[in-house]
Protein backbone atom coordinates (compact mmCIF):
# COMPACT_ATOMS: atom_id res chain seq x y z
CA UNK A 1 0.00 0.00 0.00
CA UNK A 2 0.88 3.24 -0.75
CA UNK A 3 1.91 5.79 2.48
CA UNK A 4 2.86 9.29 3.20
CA UNK A 5 6.26 9.53 5.16
CA UNK A 6 8.78 12.02 6.22
CA UNK A 7 12.26 11.15 5.27
CA UNK A 8 15.36 12.36 5.66
CA UNK A 9 17.73 11.76 3.22
CA UNK A 10 21.10 12.51 4.63
CA UNK A 11 22.64 13.77 7.97
CA UNK A 12 21.15 17.24 8.99
CA UNK A 13 18.83 17.17 6.08
CA UNK A 14 15.37 19.10 6.06
CA UNK A 15 11.93 16.28 6.71
CA UNK A 16 10.57 15.99 3.24
CA UNK A 17 7.31 14.39 2.47
CA UNK A 18 7.22 11.78 0.48
CA UNK A 19 4.98 8.70 -1.38
CA UNK A 20 6.13 5.51 0.11
CA UNK A 21 5.07 1.32 -0.19
CA UNK A 22 4.45 -0.12 2.68
CA UNK A 23 4.92 -4.12 2.73
CA UNK A 24 3.05 -6.73 4.26
CA UNK A 25 2.45 -7.07 8.03
CA UNK A 26 4.35 -9.94 9.56
CA UNK A 27 2.55 -12.17 12.29
CA UNK A 28 3.84 -9.98 15.46
CA UNK A 29 3.32 -6.59 13.65
CA UNK A 30 0.74 -4.51 13.95
CA UNK A 31 -0.38 -1.18 11.64
CA UNK A 32 -1.35 2.10 13.03
CA UNK A 33 -2.99 4.38 10.97
CA UNK A 34 -1.20 7.82 13.12
CA UNK A 35 -3.41 10.60 13.85
CA UNK A 36 -0.69 12.51 15.80
CA UNK A 37 3.03 12.51 16.16
CA UNK A 38 5.37 14.70 18.93
CA UNK A 39 8.38 15.88 17.10
CA UNK A 40 11.01 14.75 20.50
CA UNK A 41 14.81 16.20 20.20
CA UNK A 42 15.67 12.04 20.23
CA UNK A 43 14.33 12.40 16.25
CA UNK A 44 16.57 15.79 15.58
CA UNK A 45 19.93 14.16 16.97
CA UNK A 46 19.39 10.89 15.16
CA UNK A 47 18.56 13.47 12.21
CA UNK A 48 21.88 14.83 12.89
CA UNK A 49 23.51 11.98 13.52
CA UNK A 50 24.79 12.71 16.96
CA UNK A 51 22.81 9.00 17.21
CA UNK A 52 24.49 7.06 14.15
CA UNK A 53 20.50 6.05 12.76
CA UNK A 54 21.15 4.42 9.31
CA UNK A 55 19.92 6.91 6.51
CA UNK A 56 17.57 7.64 4.75
CA UNK A 57 14.89 6.83 7.00
CA UNK A 58 11.31 7.58 8.53
CA UNK A 59 11.82 8.97 12.40
CA UNK A 60 9.36 9.69 14.64
CA UNK A 61 8.50 7.73 18.17
CA UNK A 62 5.71 9.54 19.54
CA UNK A 63 2.78 8.13 17.62
CA UNK A 64 -1.16 7.94 18.12
CA UNK A 65 -3.62 6.95 16.04
CA UNK A 66 -6.27 3.63 15.39
CA UNK A 67 -5.30 0.52 14.83
CA UNK A 68 -6.10 -0.84 10.81
CA UNK A 69 -4.57 -4.32 11.03
CA UNK A 70 -3.01 -7.21 12.74
CA UNK A 71 -0.82 -10.11 12.15
CA UNK A 72 -2.06 -13.60 12.84
CA UNK A 73 -0.16 -13.75 16.31
CA UNK A 74 -1.58 -10.28 17.80
CA UNK A 75 -3.58 -11.12 20.21
CA UNK A 76 -4.51 -7.88 22.37
CA UNK A 77 -5.01 -5.55 19.77
CA UNK A 78 -7.82 -5.36 17.30
CA UNK A 79 -8.97 -3.46 14.01
CA UNK A 80 -10.36 0.02 15.21
CA UNK A 81 -8.40 0.16 18.98
CA UNK A 82 -6.87 3.91 19.68
CA UNK A 83 -3.77 3.46 20.42
CA UNK A 84 -0.50 5.63 21.15
CA UNK A 85 2.87 4.22 20.43
CA UNK A 86 6.13 4.64 23.01
CA UNK A 87 9.64 2.41 22.64
CA UNK A 88 10.54 -1.26 21.48
CA UNK A 89 11.99 -4.10 23.38
CA UNK A 90 12.53 -7.46 23.13
CA UNK A 91 10.84 -9.35 26.39
CA UNK A 92 12.50 -12.21 26.71
CA UNK A 93 16.43 -10.76 27.94
CA UNK A 94 17.02 -10.30 31.61
CA UNK A 95 16.68 -6.60 32.01
CA UNK A 96 12.88 -7.13 29.93
CA UNK A 97 12.47 -10.52 32.72
CA UNK A 98 12.70 -7.98 35.10
CA UNK A 99 9.66 -5.64 33.52
CA UNK A 100 12.92 -3.13 32.74
CA UNK A 101 12.61 -3.49 29.25
CA UNK A 102 13.72 0.39 28.81
CA UNK A 103 17.50 -1.23 29.66
CA UNK A 104 16.52 -4.16 27.23
CA UNK A 105 19.51 -5.80 26.13
CA UNK A 106 18.62 -5.67 22.23
CA UNK A 107 17.42 -1.45 23.23
CA UNK A 108 19.50 0.09 20.47
CA UNK A 109 18.97 -2.62 17.99
CA UNK A 110 15.14 -2.42 18.45
CA UNK A 111 14.79 1.53 19.05
CA UNK A 112 17.97 3.16 16.63
CA UNK A 113 18.42 0.19 13.80
CA UNK A 114 15.62 1.59 12.02
CA UNK A 115 15.04 -1.87 10.73
CA UNK A 116 13.37 -5.07 11.94
CA UNK A 117 15.82 -6.32 14.89
CA UNK A 118 15.25 -9.87 13.28
CA UNK A 119 16.71 -9.59 9.82
CA UNK A 120 17.72 -6.17 9.19
CA UNK A 121 14.94 -5.50 6.83
CA UNK A 122 11.68 -2.24 6.43
CA UNK A 123 8.63 -2.46 5.93
CA UNK A 124 9.33 1.22 3.80
CA UNK A 125 10.52 1.35 0.44
CA UNK A 126 10.88 3.36 -2.23
CA UNK A 127 10.77 2.78 -6.11
CA UNK A 128 11.91 -0.71 -5.09
CA UNK A 129 14.95 0.68 -2.78
CA UNK A 130 14.58 0.13 0.74
CA UNK A 131 14.12 3.20 3.19
CA UNK A 132 15.49 2.59 7.01
CA UNK A 133 11.69 2.85 9.00
CA UNK A 134 10.81 1.29 12.44
CA UNK A 135 12.49 3.82 13.83
CA UNK A 136 11.69 2.97 18.14
CA UNK A 137 9.34 0.12 16.64
CA UNK A 138 7.01 2.96 14.89
CA UNK A 139 8.66 5.58 12.63
CA UNK A 140 5.65 7.44 13.49
CA UNK A 141 6.57 10.60 10.65
CA UNK A 142 3.74 8.50 8.62
CA UNK A 143 0.31 8.20 7.72
CA UNK A 144 0.75 4.55 8.89
CA UNK A 145 3.26 2.64 11.12
CA UNK A 146 4.19 -0.45 11.50
CA UNK A 147 4.51 -1.40 15.59
CA UNK A 148 4.19 -4.45 17.93
CA UNK A 149 2.31 -5.19 20.77
CA UNK A 150 4.93 -4.60 23.37
CA UNK A 151 5.14 -0.72 22.37
CA UNK A 152 1.65 0.27 21.77
CA UNK A 153 -1.03 1.40 24.89
CA UNK A 154 -4.65 0.95 24.57
CA UNK A 155 -6.68 4.60 24.37
CA UNK A 156 -10.20 5.31 25.45
CA UNK A 157 -11.94 7.79 23.90
CA UNK A 158 -11.60 10.56 26.81
CA UNK A 159 -8.46 11.73 25.33
CA UNK A 160 -7.30 13.35 21.84
CA UNK A 161 -5.17 11.36 20.08
CA UNK A 162 -2.92 14.95 19.38
CA UNK A 163 -2.63 14.99 22.92
CA UNK A 164 -1.92 11.53 23.82
CA UNK A 165 0.73 10.82 21.00
CA UNK A 166 3.74 13.09 23.04
CA UNK A 167 3.12 11.26 26.10
CA UNK A 168 4.96 8.16 24.72
CA UNK A 169 8.31 9.39 25.45
CA UNK A 170 9.36 12.62 26.21
CA UNK A 171 6.32 13.10 28.88
CA UNK A 172 6.92 9.94 30.54
CA UNK A 173 10.82 10.23 30.71
CA UNK A 174 10.30 13.55 32.55
CA UNK A 175 7.15 12.56 34.65
CA UNK A 176 8.90 8.86 35.19
CA UNK A 177 12.45 9.66 36.28
CA UNK A 178 10.28 12.00 39.06
CA UNK A 179 7.82 9.78 39.91
CA UNK A 180 9.26 6.00 39.05
CA UNK A 181 12.98 6.50 39.80
CA UNK A 182 13.87 9.09 42.19
CA UNK A 183 10.35 8.72 44.24
CA UNK A 184 11.44 12.35 46.36
CA UNK A 185 8.80 12.01 49.43
CA UNK A 186 6.54 14.42 50.05
CA UNK A 187 8.47 18.20 51.27
CA UNK A 188 11.34 17.42 49.41
CA UNK A 189 13.69 19.20 47.15
CA UNK A 190 14.47 18.94 43.51
CA UNK A 191 16.21 21.11 40.96
CA UNK A 192 15.35 20.73 37.14
CA UNK A 193 18.18 21.40 34.83
CA UNK A 194 16.29 22.61 31.34
CA UNK A 195 12.64 23.74 30.83
CA UNK A 196 12.11 21.80 27.86
CA UNK A 197 9.32 18.88 27.44
CA UNK A 198 11.38 16.28 29.61
CA UNK A 199 12.02 19.13 32.41
CA UNK A 200 8.35 20.42 32.45
CA UNK A 201 7.46 17.03 32.67
CA UNK A 202 9.14 16.69 35.64
CA UNK A 203 8.65 19.79 37.13
CA UNK A 204 4.69 18.86 36.95
CA UNK A 205 5.92 15.72 38.58
CA UNK A 206 7.43 16.94 41.34
CA UNK A 207 4.21 18.85 42.20
CA UNK A 208 2.33 15.71 41.73
CA UNK A 209 4.94 13.77 44.54
CA UNK A 210 4.59 16.49 46.75
CA UNK A 211 8.58 18.52 46.35
CA UNK A 212 7.89 21.80 48.10
CA UNK A 213 10.72 22.78 46.88
CA UNK A 214 10.74 22.37 42.63
CA UNK A 215 13.81 24.42 41.17
CA UNK A 216 13.44 24.73 37.16
CA UNK A 217 17.17 25.85 35.55
CA UNK A 218 17.11 27.31 31.75
CA UNK A 219 18.06 30.33 30.01
CA UNK A 220 15.01 31.10 28.16
CA UNK A 221 12.62 33.35 30.02
CA UNK A 222 9.26 32.22 27.98
CA UNK A 223 9.98 28.69 29.74
CA UNK A 224 10.90 30.33 32.97
CA UNK A 225 7.66 31.52 33.01
CA UNK A 226 5.69 28.47 32.03
CA UNK A 227 7.65 26.14 34.55
CA UNK A 228 6.34 28.34 37.52
CA UNK A 229 3.07 28.11 36.19
CA UNK A 230 3.05 24.26 36.36
CA UNK A 231 4.88 23.95 39.76
CA UNK A 232 8.33 25.07 39.94
CA UNK A 233 8.78 27.47 43.18
CA UNK A 234 11.53 28.68 42.22
CA UNK A 235 13.23 29.32 38.65
CA UNK A 236 17.39 29.80 38.26
CA UNK A 237 18.86 31.43 34.77
CA UNK A 238 22.47 30.25 34.88
CA UNK A 239 23.49 32.69 32.25
CA UNK A 240 22.31 35.35 34.88
CA UNK A 241 23.85 33.74 37.65
CA UNK A 242 26.09 30.67 39.42
CA UNK A 243 23.51 27.95 39.11
CA UNK A 244 25.00 26.19 41.90
CA UNK A 245 25.47 29.27 44.03
CA UNK A 246 21.85 30.25 43.68
CA UNK A 247 20.73 26.44 44.59
CA UNK A 248 22.56 26.35 47.78
CA UNK A 249 21.18 29.85 48.89
CA UNK A 250 17.75 28.55 48.17
CA UNK A 251 18.07 25.60 50.06
CA UNK A 252 20.46 26.15 52.44
CA UNK A 253 22.71 23.15 51.57
CA UNK A 254 22.09 21.78 47.82
CA UNK A 255 18.91 19.63 46.58
CA UNK A 256 18.31 16.20 47.64
CA UNK A 257 16.78 15.48 43.60
CA UNK A 258 18.41 16.89 40.25
CA UNK A 259 17.59 16.18 36.72
CA UNK A 260 19.95 16.92 34.12
CA UNK A 261 17.09 17.45 31.21
CA UNK A 262 19.65 19.30 28.77
CA UNK A 263 22.08 16.93 27.00
CA UNK A 264 25.10 19.87 27.85
CA UNK A 265 27.72 17.93 29.49
CA UNK A 266 28.60 21.52 31.80
CA UNK A 267 25.34 21.24 32.83
CA UNK A 268 25.09 18.14 34.16
CA UNK A 269 28.06 19.32 36.39
CA UNK A 270 26.23 21.54 37.66
CA UNK A 271 23.09 19.13 38.26
CA UNK A 272 26.18 17.03 40.09
CA UNK A 273 27.34 19.99 42.10
CA UNK A 274 23.94 21.42 43.30
CA UNK A 275 23.45 17.88 45.29
CA UNK A 276 23.29 18.12 48.86
CA UNK A 277 24.50 14.87 50.87
CA UNK A 278 23.65 11.74 49.63
CA UNK A 279 21.72 13.32 46.87
CA UNK A 280 20.60 11.75 43.63
CA UNK A 281 21.40 13.58 40.32
CA UNK A 282 19.31 11.43 37.18
CA UNK A 283 20.60 12.13 34.22
CA UNK A 284 18.29 12.30 30.82
CA UNK A 285 19.36 14.09 28.37
CA UNK A 286 21.33 13.23 25.77
CA UNK A 287 24.26 14.46 23.60
CA UNK A 288 26.75 12.90 21.21
CA UNK A 289 28.14 9.60 21.69
CA UNK A 290 30.88 9.39 23.75
CA UNK A 291 30.71 13.23 25.51
CA UNK A 292 32.43 13.05 28.39
CA UNK A 293 32.13 15.39 31.61
CA UNK A 294 34.35 15.64 34.49
CA UNK A 295 32.99 15.06 38.09
CA UNK A 296 35.13 15.60 41.31
CA UNK A 297 35.67 12.28 42.82
CA UNK A 298 35.26 13.18 46.30
CA UNK A 299 32.14 15.62 45.94
CA UNK A 300 30.46 12.40 45.00
CA UNK A 301 32.84 9.90 47.12
CA UNK A 302 32.20 12.08 50.68
CA UNK A 303 28.81 13.28 50.42
CA UNK A 304 27.52 9.76 49.29
CA UNK A 305 25.79 11.16 46.33
CA UNK A 306 24.76 9.32 43.52
CA UNK A 307 24.73 9.93 39.93
CA UNK A 308 22.42 7.57 37.33
CA UNK A 309 21.16 7.34 33.78
CA UNK A 310 17.67 7.18 33.28
CA UNK A 311 15.74 5.81 30.14
CA UNK A 312 12.51 7.00 29.45
CA UNK A 313 11.23 7.43 32.93
CA UNK A 314 12.01 3.71 33.73
CA UNK A 315 7.87 3.31 32.35
CA UNK A 316 6.47 0.24 32.02
CA UNK A 317 4.09 1.99 29.18
CA UNK A 318 0.72 0.22 29.39
CA UNK A 319 1.21 0.71 33.08
CA UNK A 320 2.54 4.23 33.66
CA UNK A 321 0.91 6.29 30.50
CA UNK A 322 -2.74 5.32 31.92
CA UNK A 323 -1.97 6.52 35.45
CA UNK A 324 -0.11 9.92 33.46
CA UNK A 325 -3.67 10.47 31.74
CA UNK A 326 -5.98 9.95 35.17
CA UNK A 327 -3.78 13.01 36.05
CA UNK A 328 -4.01 15.03 33.25
CA UNK A 329 -8.21 14.77 33.05
CA UNK A 330 -7.81 15.65 36.65
CA UNK A 331 -6.03 18.72 35.78
CA UNK A 332 -3.39 18.19 37.69
CA UNK A 333 -0.74 17.52 34.90
CA UNK A 334 -0.97 20.00 32.02
CA UNK A 335 0.93 19.19 29.71
CA UNK A 336 -1.06 20.32 26.84
CA UNK A 337 0.33 24.00 27.71
CA UNK A 338 3.66 22.98 26.35
CA UNK A 339 1.87 21.66 23.01
CA UNK A 340 1.76 23.56 19.58
CA UNK A 341 0.47 22.08 16.81
CA UNK A 342 1.37 21.88 13.48
CA UNK A 343 -0.19 20.15 10.19
CA UNK A 344 2.28 17.16 8.71
CA UNK A 345 3.50 19.04 5.70
CA UNK A 346 4.83 21.39 8.30
CA UNK A 347 7.27 19.23 9.98
CA UNK A 348 10.20 20.60 8.65
CA UNK A 349 9.06 24.37 10.45
CA UNK A 350 7.61 22.69 13.79
CA UNK A 351 11.51 20.57 13.96
CA UNK A 352 13.25 24.48 13.07
CA UNK A 353 10.61 26.04 15.85
CA UNK A 354 11.72 23.21 18.48
CA UNK A 355 15.45 24.18 17.52
CA UNK A 356 14.96 28.03 17.74
CA UNK A 357 13.18 27.33 21.55
CA UNK A 358 9.91 28.74 19.77
CA UNK A 359 7.68 26.06 20.60
CA UNK A 360 8.68 23.56 23.28
CA UNK A 361 6.24 20.47 22.07
CA UNK A 362 5.47 20.33 18.52
CA UNK A 363 3.16 17.85 17.67
CA UNK A 364 2.15 16.92 14.30
CA UNK A 365 -1.21 16.33 12.91
CA UNK A 366 -1.21 13.87 10.67
CA UNK A 367 -4.54 12.31 9.57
Amino acid sequence: MKITAAVVERPGASFVLQELELGYLRDDEILVRNAASGICHTDLICRDQLYPVPLPAVLGHEGAGVVEAVGLDVTKFAPGDRVCMSYDSCGHCPACSKALGVYCHEFFARNFAASRSADGSSALSRDGEAIHAHFFGQSSFATQSVARERNIVRLDDTIPLDIAAPFGCGIQTGAGSVLNVMRPPAGSTIAVFGAGAVGLSAVMAAQIAGCTTIIAVDIRQNRLELAREVGATHVVDPSQTDAVEAIRALTGFGVEFSLEATGVTDVLRMAVDCLAPMGVCGVVGAPAFGAEVALDVNTILAGGRVVRGIVEGESIPSEFLPQLFELWRAGRFPVDRMMTYYDFDQIDQAAKDAEAGIVIKPVLRIG
